[in-house]
């Protein structure tokens, strides 16, 4: 089995997540996205894959998220990517696709459900 997990090395749930990949057998495809950000396209396929919206995937605790007021109701789909383009800090992490099929490691546990 092939996956492609979107990790920051950095973020213990995401080096967990990895971990259990390997564990069971996965081999995945690393995509350090801090330093390979994804294009719109592929952030895009990703919200759709995952089944959320942008806002379900902004990291709300970072210091950009309030400094850009991302929590204002009336930015919309495009905005809200826009900010996760031009800060991929914002992303939340680790982000694993089997497939068709994507979700957000968090727990690192909930990767096993596409397993």
């Amino acid at each position: 089995m092939k996956a492609i997990i979107y990790h920051n090395p950095r973020c213990s749930k995401s080096r967990g997540a990895l971990e259990l990949l390997q564990q069971n057998g996965v081999t995945a495809q690393v995509v350090e996205y801090l330093k390979t950000p994804p294009d719109r396209r592929t952030l895009e396929e990703l919200l759709a894959l995952l089944g959320i919206g942008p806002r379900e995937l902004l990291r709300k605790g970072e210091e950009e998220y309030s400094a850009l007021e991302l929590d204002n109701p009336a930015l919309g789909h495009a905005e809200l990517i826009d900010a996760m383009l031009a800060h991929p800090k914002l992303i939340e992490r680790p982000i694993v696709v089997v497939g068709d099929k994507a979700i957000i490691g968090r727990p690192p546990e909930k990767i096993l459900e596409l397993l």
